[in-house]
Parts: structure tokens; C-alpha cells; sequence
């Protein structure tokens, strides 16, 4: 079978790239061993994110890198087997996490990020999937007051760009969330921003409206793509397909893609957990709930009250260590006298997050030209809200590709040498034929000149050297 795309992972990036395409005309392929969402889009805390534009930053002073090195801080694990190679991504993480570079982080996904809603709504209306959104925005709590002083510096970003967040005392807090335990110093809201209450039904619900419009919905290995036929071939459940451009969606599995291409991204892959609970006696929450020096988000599911855990670095089919589920569960009983009676977890799997350093710059690959680079739908680490605009392809988004500020995502792997700037039918020149290599004629001799005359020179040269004349 023919397509004009092929569209690898059907995670939110991946469904959304595939929608947009298939909305402009284009005839396009959805595959992925599993169905839409059922990955790293599956297990996040459902914030559709449109404000907070500060990545999360490696810890810079000596008692927050103790915390995480002591493994006392219950937002971050390590398994030391992984440390060896995750040093250089590491380093870079570390020395991106200065001041100075996450304000141009900031400014340069201010775009993105704040088209993250407006992009959700809109195919949400299309997709029939509005009942799942939230417009409650989300809440965060602080312990101590070096923790209120940090979340400031966020204020000042936010009011120069228009958004609504305010600090708040400890009862402005409850009186927005009254099942809050009453054991944080103060708080702070979010107003802007969206929740879900069911990630994987979003991205579920948006691949029915992809399939709806025209689009192919293929189980099939993704890893197996490979140059060949129109431009790109893979096998799937209904036979090969092969199309012109590829879209490389597949979070912690891109590289297995990307690197036999040439690609050389510094991608490592941040681990997180999430587990269900009941909130006994009727309590519960109207908004996601971040409690960062617990290292938890708290967020109303479908399927419950959703705890989820912060990063966990380590190899990407390393065996799960979700220690951090029972560190936080400790900390993460906001409901007072109502402990939420603990459920299993929805698969037993945790979530692999692609990640980049904050701010990192990627030149052309070697082998083939790099077209689009989209930033992923974890890039907040929250939830999917920027897997939407990721797919787009023109506005303002355009300028973050242009400046090749990198930082995660879909790469859209082209087979023709122009990069272009819309989205559209390709035009593939044909490629001229190899030429079989020809060794060079010999140099033609010159007859005139004695013919040992050159082995004299070498005789004189070496009698040189020897005597030191």
C-alpha cells in the first residue's frame, strides 16, 4: 500500500502529526505496535500546560544535588548502572540549567507552549472529546519559604507574557481545594492552563476523528522502517506500505530509527510511575495538584485519583524500580482523615519520557536532511499538552524549527534533499545513476628522460641524509 506519509508512534505527537496531515490532503499512515496512547501518553498527570514555560532545571545547588544523589528527594531516582552513559546528557543538563539559559529556553517555547490549548480545543471539538478537559487550571503547593521565592521568579516570566498565576496563602489554597491536608506553607495558581481526565482517552479519541477524516490506523513494528520503494517501507499487520516522507514519533524508541540514519541527537530517557487510589469518604480534587519538594503530581482520573511520580533515570528496558510510588504515596495523602484506599496500577508500566537538554542545538545529519524537529508532548513533563502543536507545521511555530533550538520530538525524515516550508506533496527529482568507479590512467612516462634518473635522485637523497651534508 501507498501513502504520501508514514507516521511512526501513535502517541499524542504521533495521532496529532498524522490528524494535521491528513486534514491537508495528504493520504497518511498511522502505525504502531500498540494502539493510540497506550505508551508514554498513557501515564502522565493530564496537564495540558500553556503558561508554565520554566523546563524543570537539574538541581544547581550542594543540598539539592545531595538530596538527589542521597536518593532522599522522592522526586528523582537513578540506577548507578546507568550513570556511565548518561554522564555527557547529564553535564549538558546541568550547565543548561543556569538562570540565563532557561529564561532563552523559556522565550524561545513561549510559542509552543502557548499555543498548546488553543491547538487541544480545537481538534477536542472535532474529535468529540471535550468532556475530557478541565479549564480549572492547576495548583501548586509550598513547603518552605525558599520554595516561594523560586516559584516568584516564575510570576515575573508569566506577567510579561500575560498569564494568569498569583501566589496564595495557606486558606486561599483550601478554599479552592478543601480536601487538601492542611500541612503546606502556602500555595501558588495556575489559571490558564487545562486538565484531562483521561490522557490515553484524548489521544484515543483523536485517532478515531484521524480514521474518521480518511486516515489508516496499521499495527506494525515502527523500528522496522528502512529506505526502499517510494522513499520509506515498513511491514505492517496488512502487508508492506511504503511512502514518500516519514514522521518519527516514537519517544524513547526514535533513536533505534533515527540513529542507523545518521541522526546523532542527545536524547536519554527520564522514567516515571504513576499509581490509582480511591479518595474514601467523598473527598476529592477539581484540578491537578503539584507538590514539587514532594515530587508528586496529584490529579482527578477517570479511573481515580492519579498519583504520579517524578523522574527515574536509567536504562531504557532497565527492569521497573518504582520506589518513587512508595515514597510519594507517603507524602501525597492530601485528603485528611480520608486516606485513599490504594489501588493497582493501571498496566504495571511505567512511562519512558524522551528528554533533551533544555536548550540544545542540532546541525544537519550526515546522511539525511533534517526537515522538522518538534518538541514532544512530555517536553513539561506534566502531560500532553504540547503533543497538538507539535504536528503543525506553519505560524509563528515555524521560527522554532528555522532556529533549530531542539529540544525533543517528532522528526520528520525526508527523502528529497529540499526542505520545505508547508506541508505538501513532495516533488522527488530522479536521482542520477551511480557511476562505477574507474581507476586513473597512469601518468604517461616521459620518454626523453634517462629512465634511471629518478632512482639517482634517490641515491643522492639517502647519501645525504647518512653523511649530513
Amino acid at each position: 500500500m501507498r501513502y504520501d506519509v508514514l507516521v511512526l508512534g501513535s502517541g499524542i505527537v504521533g495521532t496529532s502529526t498524522a490528524l494535521h496531515l491528513q486534514e491537508r490532503g495528504q493520504a497518511v499512515a498511522l502505525i504502531d505496535r500498540r494502539g493510540p496512547g497506550e505508551e508514554t501518553s498513557y501515564g502522565n498527570s493530564g496537564l495540558v500546560e500553556c503558561s508554565a514555560l520554566l523546563p524543570i532545571a537539574f538541581p544547581r545547588s550542594f543540598k539539592a544535588l545531595a538530596g538527589v544523589v542521597l536518593k532522599r528527594y522522592p522526586g528523582a531516582n537513578y540506577h548507578w548502572s546507568a550513570l556511565p552513559g548518561l554522564a555527557p546528557w547529564l553535564f549538558a543538563y546541568w550547565r543548561n540549567s543556569s538562570p540565563e539559559r532557561l529564561n532563552a529556553t523559556a522565550r524561545i517555547m513561549q510559542p509552543l507552549v502557548s499555543a498548546s490549548l488553543a491547538e487541544h480545543q480545537a481538534l477536542a471539538r472535532k474529535a468529540g472529546a471535550e468532556g475530557y478537559f478541565r479549564p480549572t487550571g492547576w495548583l501548586k503547593v509550598h513547603h518552605s519559604e525558599a520554595a516561594c521565592r523560586a516559584e516568584e521568579k516564575e510570576f515575573a516570566l508569566a506577567a510579561e507574557f500575560g498569564y494568569q498565576a498569583r501566589p496564595l496563602s495557606r486558606e486561599e489554597a483550601l478554599a479552592l481545594e478543601p480536601d487538601l491536608k492542611p500541612d503546606f506553607l502556602a500555595g501558588s495558581q495556575w489559571a490558564d492552563p487545562h486538565s484531562v481526565s483521561s490522557p490515553g482517552g484524548v489521544t484515543k479519541a483523536y485517532a478515531a476523528y484521524f480514521e474518521k477524516i480518511g486516515g489508516k490506523l496499521l499495527r506494525g513494528d515502527a523500528l522496522c522502517v528502512k529506505r526502499g520503494g517510494l522513499g520509506w517501507t515498513t511491514e505492517t499487520g496488512q502487508g508492506p506500505v511504503e511512502a514518500r516522507e516519514a514522521v518519527v514519533a516514537l519517544g524513547p524508541w526514535s533513536m533505534d530509527v533515527l540513529a542507523p540514519l545518521g541522526y546523532g541527537f542527545p536524547l536519554a530517557v527520564k522514567r516515571g510511575y504513576h499509581m490509582h487510589y480511591k479518595a474514601a469518604g467523598g473527598a476529592k480534587l477539581s484540578r491537578p495538584v503539584l507538590d514539587e519538594e514532594g515530587g508528586y503530581v496529584l490529579t482527578p482520573m477517570v479511573g481515580g485519583m492519579r498519583l504520579t511520580t517524578g523522574a527515574e533515570f536509567a536504562r531504557r528496558d532497565a527492569p521497573r524500580t518504582p520506589v518513587q510510588v512508595d515514597w510519594t504515596e507517603k507524602r501525597a495523602r492530601p485528603l485528611p482523615a480520608r486516606r485513599p484506599g490504594r489501588s493497582r496500577a493501571l498496566d504495571g508500566r511505567a512511562s519512558d519520557l524522551p528528554g533533551f537538554p533544555s536548550h540544545h542545538r542540532q546541525g544537519p545529519a550526515p546522511q539525511q536532511p533534517l526537515a522538522r524537529l518538534r518538541p514532544p508532548a512530555s517536553r513539561l513533563h506534566f502531560g500532553p499538552g504540547d503533543g497538538t502543536p507539535s504536528g503543525r507545521d506553519d505560524d509563528g511555530r515555524g521560527d522554532l524549527c528555522r532556529s533549530e533550538a531542539v529540544c525533543g520530538g517528532a522528526v520528520r525524515v525526508v527523502a528529497n534533499l529540499e526542505e520545505q516550508r508547508r506541508i505538501r506533496r513532495p516533488r522527488f527529482p530522479p536521482q542520477p545513476p551511480q557511476k562505477d568507479y574507474q581507476r586513473p590512467a597512469p601518468r604517461a612516462r616521459n620518454a626523453s628522460a634517462p629512465r634511471n634518473a629518478s632512482i639517482r635522485r634517490r641515491k643522492d637523497r639517502r647519501r645525504q641524509h647518512c653523511h649530513g651534508w
